[in-house]
């Protein structure tokens, strides 16, 4: 391997550096809660006969002596998310591997799992983010019984990984693994899909039709198969070492399958806490690991979410990173994969092709991720440049491929897709924001219309209709951030947005919302912050403001006066989120919550102004 890239070192030393104090804290925190393990010798009689009372005679026995590893699952499952459908079975299944090795595991608790797909455009969208959150709480809930030795999280989608990882984090004395359940089978290929959702926001197919590309999309059990967070998810969790290698989008059902979540359970009971060789989850998570996920992500043209995902999870293990390192790391990560939306390949393409190993392969090579960061499983990320196949009935480990199965997916450092990664950092006196690059054609990466300023999803379809977008614009849509409403993704823009583009119009989205791992082939400058709701500068648009959008050079700005700029009195919101489908008992949340680029969370305090942002 290649020694670190002089900038992704500098990138990694410069967190390091910034994150001194918080860093020591945790791991003095973590230490502390390390030396009182196994956590049941605290109990008292009653406390421990609770703890054990339904199980099994002979699990019920090992958990008495305590002479053997006890696994935590914390579960993630419903069988309305497709992704998740497919752990019904698992905690069986687990307790049966975790048996095999003379150890035990018990669900220690569910937490919440809400389907951005079924909520896209709905008030309960409204929910989303916060329920990162939620679920970082309820992970701490079902650990805080202090009966376990190892933590085994199962999750897959969208807002569920991160606060799952975020919540045992906090027990980061614990070793933890991710199991994941694997992509469903390909389906609608996703260009067709584009085109009948075009074709219906046009107006020239009925919701009929458009319903039946939808299921023929997502038609299964397992994750949905375009690179959105889910499967962003998926793939940084490799990259941190929390997942086994080569495993991550492997299909639901199969014996492979089935043969690699019986390996992570055996790992598990090999470095739980009370094993010889314990693998305390805070220490695999240290700067390397961040940064390692922080490069994948740009190189695989990832989700945006992780714009703020990241930075929630790397203050829980006492990290502070923010925009900036995403965009020194984008300046010299290449593109190195094209998977939906950023081109028409689905994930099991992507892994067909030679998946998450190759990628890995190629970026240690090349010195741009730390090939010496711990690991879950193995010694190092180096380790993780193996796949796994099966041998007969056995689960056994060969070199990955060298070579790209398809160069139309992956590509090679020496000629990747572009020269940087998918994330970009735009900035100027509308604030900062985050634009993906890696869906946008480059004759768009620059844009300078007049804004129209709209105060509702629904309100871009209506000026659609009535033929008033027929022309350069920039799409202006405020009160989206965290404190206003949540942040909902906006994904019903999107059918509009890429309609307009297709008929010559240079058209871009403004807005302090989210648009997530589906974000597509229009340039949108999104997370702006400060947002609407505490005072940015995007309440104070007005129609026909010019507005500079240049991810080339990084800069977003409306082109007048600063000062007449701020003098104008803010837009009122429009929309009530107060009330409905729960967003009432979400009001301290959205009264408590930090900005977008502080990882938009209720669970931290603000940090300095200029450590968190900018710094």
């Amino acid at each position: 391997m290649r020694t670190v890239h002089p900038d992704v070192s500098r990138v990694t030393d410069a967190i390091a550096r910034r994150s001194a104090g918080s860093r020591d804290d945790y791991l003095r925190r973590q230490h502390e809660a390390g030396q009182q393990a196994p956590n049941r010798q605290r109990l008292s009689c009653g406390n421990l006969a609770h703890g054990f009372a339904a199980c099994e005679g002979d699990d019920k026995n090992r958990i008495r002596l305590m002479e053997s590893a006890n696994l935590g699952i914390v579960t993630a499952y419903n069988d309305m998310l497709s992704a998740h459908q497919p752990y019904s079975d698992y905690p069986e299944k687990i307790k049966a591997a975790a048996r095999e090795l003379a150890c035990t595991a018990q669900v220690a608790g569910g937490v919440p799992a809400m389907c951005d797909g079924v909520t896209q455009g709905m008030p309960g969208m409204e929910l989303s983010l916060f329920s990162r959150d939620v679920i970082a709480q309820a992970t701490a809930v079902a650990l805080s019984h202090q009966m376990f030795d190892a933590v085994i999280c199962l999750g897959i989608c969208d807002k569920i990984v991160p606060g799952l990882l975020i919540g045992a984090l906090h027990f980061g004395h614990l070793p933890m693994m991710f199991l994941p359940a694997g992509p469903m089978p390909s389906g609608l290929p996703n260009k067709e899909k584009q085109r009948v959702r075009q074709l219906f926001a046009e107006g020239k197919v009925g919701r009929k039709e458009l319903l039946e590309a939808e299921a023929a999309s997502y038609h299964s059990a397992g994750t949905c198969t375009f690179y959105g967070t889910a499967n962003s998810n998926q793939l940084l969790m490799e990259a941190m070492g929390l997942q086994l290698p080569g495993g991550s989008f492997v299909n639901p059902g199969t014996p492979l399958r089935e043969a690699l979540n019986r390996e992570a359970v055996h790992q598990l009971c090999r470095v739980s806490s009370v094993s010889a060789s314990p693998k305390p989850l805070g220490d695999i998570v240290d700067v390397r690991a961040i940064v390692n996920a922080m490069v994948v992500l740009l190189a695989s043209g990832g989700s945006t979410n992780h714009g703020i995902h990241l930075i929630a999870i790397a203050r829980a293990a006492g990290f502070i990173i923010n925009w900036s390192d995403l965009d020194a790391l984008s300046r010299v990560v290449p593109l190195l994969a094209r998977v939906y939306p950023n081109g028409q390949a689905d994930i099991n393409h992507f892994h067909a092709a030679g998946g998450s190993t190759l990628l890995f392969r190629q970026l240690m090579e090349a010195g741009l991720m730390h090939a010496d960061a711990p690991s879950m499983w193995g010694q190092s990320m180096a380790d993780y440049l193996q796949e796994p196949v099966l041998d007969g009935e056995r689960l056994r480990w060969q070199p990955g491929v060298e070579e790209s199965g398809d160069p139309a997916v992956i590509a090679s450092v020496d000629a990747p897709f572009d020269a940087e990664g998918g994330l970009r950092l735009l900035e100027g006196n509308l604030g900062r924001a985050l634009i993906k690059v890696s869906a946008v054609d480059p004759a768009y990466h620059q844009i300078n219309a007049p804004a129209v300023v709209i105060g509702s999803q629904g309100e871009l379809q209506v000026k659609f209709d009535a033929g008033e977008l027929d022309r350069d614009c920039v799409i202006v849509l405020p009160y989206q951030g965290p404190q206003a409403n949540g942040m909902p993704e906006l994904h019903k823009l999107t059918p509009v947005l890429s309609v307009l583009q297709d008929r010559g119009h240079r058209v871009a989205l403004l807005t302090d919302g989210r648009m997530s791992g589906a974000s597509g082939k229009v340039p949108a400058a999104i997370h702006l912050s400060p947002e609407a709701a505490v005072g940015g500068a995007i309440a104070r648009l007005r129609d026909g403001d010019r507005i500079i959008l240049d991810a080339v050079n990084g800069e977003l700005r409306c082109d007048i006066d600063d000062a007449d700029l701020f003098a104008r009195a803010p837009l009122p919101k429009e929309e009530d989120s107060r009330f409905g489908v729960g967003r009432e008992l979400f009001a301290v949340f959205r009264s408590q919550v930090g900005s977008a680029e502080q990882g938009a969370s209720v669970l931290f305090p603000a940090l300095p102004e200029g450590l968190g942002e900018q710094g």
